[in-house]
């Protein structure tokens, strides 16, 4: 196994809850990694300090993948009501990348709504150069489809 695959993306991650939370996705997905099946980790910190994980699910019917940062989202709220902080996601390379080494991701569009409605002030750690640092979810998704199914986003759950 090539060296890059080893190279843990926390230690470009300046604040010390960005890189626990990089960590935790990383190593789940480095434990998980099953080419065709799971490629990303994610990971989601409570206001206790807990960290809950998920991994990719692949679907032969492209539709009915499950990203992580969801997976992470049920184990967060099957264990938690404690408000959501923050959350990572990491993708771990393909053995045909081998030029390629674990990297930080950004939850898809999708994931962003998704997260939005049930913490609506959680941070992401994004990307940003060599680093990976806090940027406020709810900027990354700012025109956010708001429906008529809750009277208002709920924080915890109730």
């Amino acid at each position: 196994m090539s060296e890059l695959y080893m190279l843990n993306p926390a230690a470009g991650c300046p604040e010390p809850q960005a890189a626990r939370l990089v960590s935790a996705a990383y190593d789940t997905i480095r434990r998980r990694y099953a080419e065709g099946r799971h490629q990303i980790g994610a990971a989601i910190i409570a206001a206790d300090g807990k960290v809950f994980v998920g991994i990719h699910l692949e679907a032969m019917v492209g539709r009915y993948s499950v990203c992580a940062e969801a997976a992470a989202l049920a184990a967060a709220r099957l264990h938690s009501d404690q408000q959501l902080l923050a959350v990572a996601a990491v993708r771990y390379p393909k053995p045909s990348e081998t030029a390629a080494s674990a990297r930080i991701v950004s939850p898809c569009g999708g994931c962003r709504e998704l997260l939005l409605d049930h913490a609506p002030t959680m941070q992401v750690v994004i990307p940003q150069g060599a680093q990976g640092v806090f940027a406020p979810l709810q900027n990354m998704l700012p025109m956010k489809y708001v429906g008529t199914k809750w009277a208002q986003l709920p924080t915890t759950t109730p």
